[in-house]
């Protein structure tokens, strides 16, 4: 299959002879017909021959961003029985959304869906744009998302690189620039893939050719439609690829949270700021976080209120949950409270003898779409009776 002159175009330079010195471009027909046969059955998939709708696409890939199909399809479902369509949606209230993407993790992007409902409603009468520009113009709309959105509500003839593509194709190439440098080279080569018609229904084949098939681990390479066309399976090489550059290790960052309670039995809470990390979110009252423990003296300044504050009972560790965020640090939302049972995140309060605040430090993620931010305690803290 000889590369379309536009997609030529636009690769030209450094990546122009890479693609074009290709043995051979795989046939995007024989992915069809085995995505035809073997599609995924998803909530927000328009079934074989029936237009797809563009607020059950966006929905999905918002919410399926760092966060696992399984996990997203229960979210889905309740949201759209909900909010079955964007002025619905946008006609809701933005607590409301929080509340329903509890435990979806990646709270920032429950507050851009919000702002992107009322946006399209606003800007485009309650109707997603068709182009991939105007819809990265869009609240919460990267460049992934956009194509994404494009190919599979519109056919647009966009290439959607998210993790999965990025892993088949750097296969099918057999390309060993390990990720990220190896970005650029990854989306020219799915570019050039992209055929001129069904670009939604081949976009959500790859996705299901990486999910499926192609996976990061023992890719089931005997069953792929593209496996006479893959470089790397020739080769013997598709487990290895694509490769990764060695991360850096992930900084640690102590803080002190304090936790103060009632005679009734009410915790003081407090409203993260709007923007940055877990923006808008609850959380129990804290130091900033730094990369050096805190003391007793240093910590009481940053106190929610004057008070006898004084050294709480200790708490064992509990299981590392995984926040991941954008960049290489995070810091927990909250503390760890008095009672060793309750978790830093939970939403009940439980009661305590005493207030207290305790010394905590982040940990790196582990996993994908978390509930809650990690939060280890290490010595006791101090606690206020009122």
């Amino acid at each position: 299959m000889p590369l379309r002159p536009g997609v030529v175009a636009a690769v030209r330079g450094r990546h122009t002879a890479l693609v074009s010195s290709a043995a051979q471009i795989p046939s995007p027909a024989v992915l069809l017909a085995w995505y035809d046969r073997h599609r995924r059955a998803l909530p927000w998939r328009a079934l074989p021959g029936a237009a797809a709708d563009p607020y059950r696409i966006w929905l999905s890939e918002i919410m399926l961003q760092q966060t696992t199909v399984v996990t997203v399809a229960l979210y889905f479902v309740r949201f759209v029985a909900r909010w079955p369509d964007i002025r619905a949606l946008a006609a809701a209230s933005l607590d409301e959304v929080l509340h329903e993407w509890q435990g979806l993790g990646y709270y920032a992007r429950a507050r851009n869906l919000h702002a992107c409902a009322r946006a399209v409603v606003e800007r485009h009468e309650g109707r997603f744009p068709d182009d991939p520009a105007m819809l990265r113009a869009l609240p919460g709309i990267g460049d992934y998302t956009a194509a994404a959105i494009a190919a599979i509500a519109f056919d647009h003839q966009s290439a959607a690189v998210d993790g999965n593509v990025e892993r088949v194709v750097a296969r099918l190439f057999a390309v060993g620039e390990p990720l990220p440098q190896a970005k650029p080279k990854l989306r020219a080569f799915a570019t050039a893939l992209v055929p001129e018609r069904r670009a939604g229904d081949f976009a959500q084949a790859v996705m299901d050719l990486g999910a499926v098939l192609c996976t990061p681990r023992r890719p089931r390479c005997v069953l792929c439609p593209w496996r006479g066309d893959c470089a790397a399976a020739a080769a013997g090489i598709a487990e290895s690829l694509p490769a990764r550059a060695e991360k850096p290790e992930r900084p640690v960052r102590y803080g002190v949270v304090f936790w103060l309670m009632r005679d009734d039995g009410a915790v003081m809470l407090r409203r993260r700021p709007e923007k940055g990390l877990l923006g808008g979110m609850i959380e129990l009252p804290s130091t900033p976080w730094r990369e050096v423990p805190w003391d007793e003296a240093e910590a009481i300044p940053a106190a929610p209120m004057a008070t006898a504050w004084r050294s709480g009972a200790s708490a064992p560790s509990r299981p590392r949950s995984a926040a991941r965020a954008s960049g290489a640090t995070r810091a927990p939302a909250s503390g760890c409270p008095s009672r060793p049972s309750a978790s830093p995140c939970s939403r009940r309060a439980r009661r305590s003898a005493r207030p207290s605040i305790r010394r905590a430090r982040n940990l790196p993620a582990r996993g994908r779409g978390s509930q809650s931010p990690p939060c280890e305690p290490r010595r006791p803290g101090l606690s206020a009776h009122r």
